[in-house]
């Protein structure tokens, strides 16, 4: 392997980390329409492309398979898409306007995803600040998979988008340059 790969599956590993980190202490703290445990994939879907995106992804939902219990795992399909959709937005950058795009896009894409899992694993509701925008669209005659779907997006479209440009700011330190490989 020679030294660039083994650089950017460095990387991988430690935004494997973030994600899993970033993803906990969120949801430890309760944080309503915010998760942070897809900026790891974002940074690396930005910087190295989708293969490496998609492996960073999976990873952290193995991880946290292994971690807090095999019902996390189906949830790598979200950060699958969350890696292939960085990737196409990045082809010529990731400044804040691709950040913001991306961010807009996995906000509805995410959720066409996640909807149907978190449905069928949980009945639509994980105990995360977005189940009571459910609870509220339930109330209002919403069926349950159009209530847990624009549930998903609501919270999705702070979190995606607050990820998205976080990345592309930390992605224009002068520091990260030299990481840049792509």
């Amino acid at each position: 392997m020679n030294n660039s790969k083994a650089r950017v599956i460095a990387m991988c590993a430690i935004a494997v980390v973030l994600n899993v980190v970033l993803g906990e202490t969120v949801s430890m703290m309760k944080i309503p329409l915010l998760f942070l445990d897809t900026m790891g994939t974002i940074f690396i879907a930005a910087n190295f492309g989708m293969s490496y995106g998609i492996i960073t992804g999976v990873t952290t939902n193995l991880l946290m398979g292994l971690l807090s219990g095999p019902l996390s795992i189906p949830f790598a399909l979200v950060n699958v898409a969350v890696a292939i959709v960085v990737a196409l937005v990045a082809k010529r950058g990731f400044g804040y306007k691709q950040a913001l795009l991306a961010g807009v896009l996995l906000a509805f894409i995410c959720p066409m995803i996640g909807a149907p899992i978190r449905l069928a694993l949980f009945g639509g509701f994980t105990g995360s600040g977005t189940d009571i925008v459910i609870m509220a669209l339930r109330a209002s005659g919403k069926e349950m998979i159009s209530a847990t779907y624009w549930g998903a997006v609501s919270a999705n479209v702070v979190d995606k988008i607050v990820s998205c440009l976080i990345v592309a700011w930390f992605i224009k330190l002068p520091q990260m340059k030299r990481f840049a490989v792509k």
